[in-house]
């Protein structure tokens, strides 16, 4: 393991649904010798991927978990993870950008940027990483890879720069034209695994000489020297090229288009020596701590592996010999032996064994420099944990996680399940945190919340096949809300004389509602007529009590309060009165404020061939669907459209049948919306 950072890349590669995220991985592998043989996704010969370690992964042909490996291509080592692709499983590609210094963002030739391109280009402008763009299935009928380029900018808003043409196209498709060396490469072999350098053909020299241009022009922005040789009609080097298309994708201001078919084995060396040559060593990424004693202050880390460490656990696993945690070492270096903090609880943790990991099988390592990912074997940790050298007090700042939308009653069949669902759901909900386990006070029943269908039916699943918990599951419930529509007053007043110390406590104020936050409240109390130490009893009284709204027991979203009056007693008033007091007054006022329930939209995006775009847009419309817009896509058409989360149930399923299994849809979270009238009133029955 070279100690030298400049000579490390961290990637992750991820894009939408099918657009061969694995199948690349399988590639790469495949051509930086880590594997020797290639196996596909839908393993036709039952070995599946080598990413997609898991059974139900090998089974369904899709990433689950995020996976991550590591290979050398030009004496330079590459860490990869692979990522999942579907909505459900968005926290995977979450933590993983959370720890990467650069990715590939994969598309199809065909599809191009689709509804889920656009949310993993959103998780990367939040963590800032600079990316290459790989236009996948350039082999397939209907691929345009220059309408793909076209696309991310438009759609993405991205600077996107072709650096390759296709020497042929569909069933066509020969290689690639290099625009920087203005060379032609075929790949030849069995899987392609020897690249053939030619001249360009004649009859795409012509338009190769004018996209070489308009990548120069491109590039002359981020280069005085480049700019200069153009100004002064000097030869323009391919370094002088590639250094300027660095720098332009470092500030994530140029994004480099690459092109290929991993399926084919074409295109993917020089997609490798682009990952070298653009993407950032961990030193070229500034990243950040904030120091906890210090008024959460931020501090710049150095990726020095003899400074003290700063570690980040983005990831945790359950194998056969215990806890394995992922980390990223961003400053210092972790080694076997060491004593290291875990800030969140300040517990001291020995170093046991260290590991590199290769999918799911791992090789020992005495240390991990800053810059490198890895994992820790046998220690109790959560996800999002910092790991540091005593006497350090820094964090690192945690990931963004997304709130569920969907949960599904669960219960198990004997006593011998019941312990087994017990441990699985531990397990899970430490593992990932947009899956989350509680027991209803009312029903008694253990309710399971995630992102999707998709999400909890794996878990479901895993549960069976992993802890041998046979499960039952009830229906699925929508995470429904409820929320004021208008100004109401209170004045309530909290009195109880029974004998002994009475309570007393009388809050007054208005509450109104209030857009983008749960919950916001106010103290405008004057002259002390409720002394300061009460206040914050009459905030927790208000927050608790939208735990479950009066109407019909949904959380409450949405609400401003504010107390400008009030009394309290020299005796009998005390935090435990102001908190009831503040109940009463949340009862008493909810009611005169027109309250609402809300239930969250999804967006939803169809994919279907032209024929039955009247079908899909009709099934969407029963579901009460309002269509945004529809777009051809060459043989396809894409309809977007916001539709209740409520109606979206067994939608796989009615779409498959209307369209002879050719549609397909994907869908996310996008808002809360007033439930109309009528579904109400079916719902409060």
């Amino acid at each position: 393991m070279q100690k030298t950072t400049q000579k490390v890349r961290n990637i992750g590669i991820s894009a939408h649904i099918d657009s061969g995220k694995t199948t690349l991985t399988e590639r790469i592998l495949f051509f930086t010798k880590r594997i020797h043989a290639i196996h596909d996704v839908k393993g036709k010969d039952g070995i599946g991927a080598t990413m997609d370690s898991m059974e139900l992964e090998k089974e369904r042909g899709i990433t689950i978990a995020s996976a991550a490996t590591y290979c050398e291509w030009l004496e330079h080592e590459i860490n990869i993870i692979d990522t999942p692709g579907h909505v459900d499983f968005t926290i995977e590609v979450e933590r993983s950008l959370r720890v990467l210094d650069g990715a590939i963002l994969v598309l199809c030739a065909v599809g191009g940027v689709q509804s889920q391109s656009i949310t993993v280009d959103q998780q990367m402008r939040r963590y800032k990483i600079p990316f290459v763009a790989f236009v996948n299935k350039c082999d397939r009928s209907g691929a345009n890879p220059f309408r793909i380029t076209d696309q991310i900018k438009e759609k993405l808003g991205h600077n996107a720069v072709a650096m390759q043409m296709p020497i042929g196209l569909e069933a066509d498709f020969k290689g690639v034209a290099d625009l920087v060396t203005m060379q032609a490469f075929y790949f030849d072999g069995n899987h392609g695994e020897y690249v053939r350098t030619e001249d360009i053909p004649d009859h795409l020299v012509a338009e190769a000489q004018r996209r070489r241009e308009e990548l120069i022009d491109a590039a002359s922005m981020f280069s005085d020297e480049l700019t200069e040789a153009i100004l002064e009609e000097q030869e323009v080097s391919e370094d002088m090229i590639i250094a300027a298309v660095r720098r332009g994708t470092l500030a994530r201001e140029m994004i480099p288009v690459f092109m290929g078919s991993a399926y084919k084995n074409k295109g993917i060396q020089p997609l490798l020596d682009a990952v070298v040559n653009l993407m950032p060593c961990p030193s070229d990424v500034q990243n950040e701590a904030i120091e906890i004693d210090n008024g959460e202050r931020a501090v710049v880390l150095s990726s020095d592996p003899n400074a003290p460490l700063v570690a980040l656990a983005f990831k945790l696993e359950d194998g056969q010999y215990g806890q394995l945690t992922y980390l990223r070492v961003y400053q210092g270096s972790l080694c076997k032996g060491d004593t290291i903090i875990n800030v969140r609880n300040r517990k001291k943790i020995r170093v046991g064994r260290l590991a590199r990991m290769h999918a799911d099988q791992m090789e020992d390592i005495e240390t991990i420099p800053a810059g490198y990912i890895g994992a820790l074997f046998g220690i109790e940790c959560s996800s999002g944990d910092t790991f540091v050298s005593p006497g350090i007090n820094l964090s690192m700042t945690s990931m963004f996680v997304p709130e569920p939308v969907i949960s599904l009653a669960i219960a198990p069949k004997d006593n011998k399940s019941k312990n087994n669902m017990s441990k699985a759901l531990g397990r899970f909900s430490k593992e990932d945190p947009t899956f989350r386990t509680y027991v209803d006070d009312e029903t008694n029943e253990t309710i399971i919340e995630g992102m999707g269908e998709l999400h909890l039916e794996i878990y479901v699943e895993r549960m069976h096949r992993e802890y041998h918990a046979e499960v039952t599951t009830g229906k699925p419930r929508v995470a429904y809300r409820e929320a004021i529509t208008c100004r109401s007053e209170f004045n309530y007043t909290h009195k109880k004389q029974t004998g002994g110390a009475g309570q007393f406590g009388r809050v007054a104020g208005y509450m109104e509602p209030v857009a983008d936050t749960d919950f916001v409240f106010e103290n405008q109390i004057v002259g002390g007529k409720i002394p300061t130490q009460f206040i914050a009893a009459c905030e927790k009284g208000f927050r608790n009590s939208m735990a479950k709204g009066p109407k019909m027991e949904f959380p409450v979203t949405g609400i401003k309060v504010v107390i400008n009056d009030g009394a309290a007693h020299a005796v009998d008033s005390s935090e435990m009165a102001f908190q009831a007091a503040a109940w009463g007054a949340f009862r008493e006022s909810y009611q005169k404020a027109r309250p609402v329930i809300l239930e969250p939209i999804m967006k939803v995006a169809v994919e279907t061939p032209t024929e039955f775009l009247g079908a899909a847009m009709g099934l969407l419309n029963q579901r009460r669907g309002i269509i945004v817009g529809s777009q051809e896509e060459g043989p396809h058409c894409v309809v977007e459209a916001k539709v209740p989360l409520a109606e979206m149930f067994g939608f796989a399923t009615v779409l498959r049948s209307a369209t002879q299994g050719k549609a397909q849809f994907t869908m996310e979270f996008s808002n809360y919306k007033k439930l109309p009238q009528s579904i109400a009133e079916n719902l409060q029955k």
